[in-house]
């Protein structure tokens, strides 16, 4: 299992192919991870659950949008 270090810094950069994402932790070395368009819808949808949904379109607790 990898160890787990706060994150210092990431940077993302769009490429031919879909993204390059270099994250760099506090301890630790820095990497650069390529991400297809389809893995980074993915990683969106997550963000967005993990902050209580999407902002477009969403409601508050009455049921009306803001």
């Amino acid at each position: 299992m990898a160890k787990l270090l706060p994150l210092q810094s990431f940077s993302l950069q769009e490429t031919e192919d879909g993204y390059r994402l270099l994250v760099s932790a506090i301890g630790g070395e820095s990497i650069y991870v390529s991400i297809t368009p389809d893995q980074m819808d993915d990683i969106i949808d997550s963000l967005e659950n993990a902050m209580g949904g999407e902002a477009e379109g969403a409601e508050d607790d009455e049921g009306e949008a803001f």
